[in-house]
């Protein structure tokens, strides 16, 4: 196997025998050879587009689904992937029958090579995998392009399970895929590629965001309650808020509370979820310390989304564990959703009742819900602290979360940060720091949380609208650092998505990316100014002066 799709990834350079998420080689190749068939799909629907005839609605689903489910830590199961690599097989034939039938002529590249047998799958797997691209920067630019996509499709969707959609999206995806899978393709055009997805990056968190506040209202300031309760609860983990809306639907008047945990929590700041009663509180931490509180949560635990971390064999926890979408880990039950969209989980309440209330692992609150809307709801009061000097300085320290000691870093930093710096966050990297007593300015947190990786967009949001407060010729002359934490695929459509809104010189770690050849590095750097982290110290220098 080979892969280096995520931060932590083996010696920063690539898992060759079993990745640090857990992954086998066995699941490494069908998820490879998943990969070679959506970029099948979306080369031949691209292919369709480009002529101007119809293709097939199944290839929305089909194409963010196949890539959600390899996102890291999303999807163990080796039979749901191969399902999905069938699924894909004969889609890709039924728009090839529609190209035929159109007389377009395809590249010889995209052919139909698989059979209908797992050796087949295992040989066609292995041509599929990434060191196929011999030039570590055009392999580069490919990769840094399908992990954007990977983030994109993720919050796609999202969006999609809300009622939102854009063709013009999925179109650019299956260019993009057809571009990467183009073996001639030049040094510019992958280049173009890379850049045309941080576009669309944006308008995918838009997307999102659209449906997210449509459905759900505007997310408001939140206190959110982090002990227990005295009923028996679930656990719902991941991002999917459609999933815990239905959840908390069907728990109402049951005597069973449900709790978020990781990257759930921004659930608590949307006015038509936190009126149920019984959406008790904010269980645990970031998704790396499952293990210990799955332990003692006592009762089942739903993963909508990523953030698995497969279970040692004598966890206590195992048999209460379902999945749902793209998530999927072999023995854990998953659950569908109906022809209607509708997703039945009796099954959960009733084991829940049959469980212990959560052990108290411990109390107090968390303070959230700053995304756009409530940011403007206080833009007087920020505007005059930035113009007092009561607020020098703001920091961008979104992205993700990790098991790494080295991530202590920004624990840290959020410490030794001058009291007079405010810390904007979204995504799990805010469980390093917003449990801590880092006070406020003028009664204004000085810890402020968007909510998911996707609620970055509302920062991109804010500085364009500091920009136009404050007569900036350029969102670079804001008093704005950007020092991001990341992990996996959706970090990477957040950092392509910045850079295309002109963001420079921001700082991401605690590695910089093992995919980023040196040369798209150079690249880069010389064009954004992207730079790594050193020590607390040198960076507060640099970033905060």
């Amino acid at each position: 196997m080979f892969c280096f799709q995520c931060q932590e990834t083996a010696k920063g350079t690539g898992c060759t025998v079993k990745g640090v998420c857990g992954k086998t080689a066995e699941t490494n190749l069908w998820q490879d050879l998943l990969l070679g068939v959506v970029r099948g799909v979306g080369t031949v629907d691209h292919y369709l587009k480009k002529a101007g005839k119809a293709s097939l609605p199944e290839v929305e689903s089909f194409i963010t689904d196949a890539l959600f489910s390899t996102i890291t830590n999303a999807n163990f199961d080796d039979t749901s992937i191969l399902n999905k690599v069938t699924n894909g097989i004969l889609l890709k034939k039924q728009l090839m029958d529609l190209a035929a039938k159109a007389d377009i002529s395809l590249p010889d590249w995209q052919e139909v090579r698989w059979g209908g047998d797992e050796d087949d799958y295992a040989e066609e797997g292995k041509r599929e995998g990434i060191l196929r691209n011999e030039d570590p920067d055009l392999r580069s630019l490919k990769e840094l392009t399908v992990l954007g996509l990977k983030g994109m499709a993720a919050y796609y969707e999202h969006a999609s399970r809300l009622g939102e959609h854009n063709p013009d999206i999925i179109n650019f995806m299956s260019e993009a895929l057809c571009t990467i899978s183009d073996p001639d393709a030049s040094m510019e055009t992958l280049l173009n590629c890379v850049l045309a997805t941080g576009k669309y990056g944006v308008d995918v968190m838009a997307l999102l965001d659209k449906a997210n506040t449509g459905v759900y209202g505007n997310p408001e300031l939140t206190k959110v309650n982090i002990g227990v309760g005295k009923n028996p609860g679930i656990l719902i983990s991941g991002h999917d808020l459609k999933d815990i809306e239905d959840l908390l639907k069907q728990t109402e008047g049951t005597g069973v509370d449900v709790y978020t945990h990781g990257e759930m929590l921004p659930a608590h700041y949307y006015p038509q979820l936190k009126k149920y009663k019984h959406l008790v509180g904010n269980y645990g931490n970031a998704w790396w310390k499952q293990k210990e509180e799955f332990e003692t949560f006592n009762g089942p635990i739903v993963f909508t989304t990523n953030c698995i971390v497969p279970p040692s064999p004598k966890a206590n926890y195992k048999d209460r564990v379902f999945t749902t979408n793209s998530a999927g880990f072999p023995g854990w039950k998953h659950i569908e959703a109906g022809a209607d969209g509708h997703k039945d989980f009796s099954e959960v309440i009733t084991l829940a009742k049959q469980c212990a209330a959560p052990t108290e692992i411990e109390t107090g609150e968390i303070v959230g819900g700053f995304a756009h809307a409530q940011v403007f709801a206080l833009a007087d009061k920020v505007v005059e602290a930035v113009k007092s000097g009561a607020i020098r300085k703001f920091v961008v320290m979104g992205g993700c979360d990790g098991r790494m000691k080295s991530r202590n870093y920004y624990e840290e930093f959020a410490l030794k940060l001058p009291k007079d710096v405010v810390i904007l966050t979204s995504g799990c990297a805010k469980f390093k720091y917003n449990k801590l007593a880092l006070g406020d300015i003028n009664g204004i947190p000085r810890v402020l949380d968007a909510g998911q990786c996707n609620d970055s967009y509302s920062w991109a949001v804010v500085a364009l609208k500091l920009k136009e407060i404050f007569g900036a010729n350029d969102i670079n002359e804001l008093p704005i650092a950007f020092n991001i934490a990341w992990y996996e695929q959706k970090a990477v459509i957040v950092l392509l998505a910045l850079l295309s809104l002109g963001v420079k010189n921001i700082h991401i770690g605690p590695t910089l990316p093992a995919f980023v050849s040196e040369g798209v590095l150079k690249v880069l750097v010389e064009n954004f100014g992207l730079g790594g982290i050193t020590t607390v110290e040198d960076d507060l220098k640099r970033m905060v002066g």
